[in-house]
């Protein structure tokens, strides 16, 4: 069951920052998060109902490290629209 601890972060890019302006937040999760996990989420915290989610699966990059080779972590990215004049700004206390 998808909680809200596997929400990592709202993403505040000049991409995400015009997707706002539209009605679209774009929330980084951890990779096992679903959509219907995500929308349980919302609605149980944030009291919202998204109209529409698209997901996007991240692979984490092949970096090296001191001269290893690692992995950055994978992540989920969630393209969220909600309703008109709805925010997640406004709902949090």
């Amino acid at each position: 069951m998808a909680d809200i601890t596997d929400i990592k972060t709202i993403l505040y890019t000049e991409k995400s920052l015009n997707l706002q302006e539209l009605g679209v937040v774009v929330i980084q999760t951890s990779p096992k998060m679903t959509k219907t996990g995500l929308k349980s989420v919302l609605k149980e915290y944030f009291g919202v109902t998204p109209q529409s989610i698209n997901s996007l699966k991240m692979n984490g990059k092949v970096k090296r490290f001191k001269g290893r080779l690692g992995q950055r972590n994978d992540y989920k990215k969630f393209y969220v629209k909600l309703p008109e004049g709805v925010s997640l700004e406004n709902t949090e206390a």
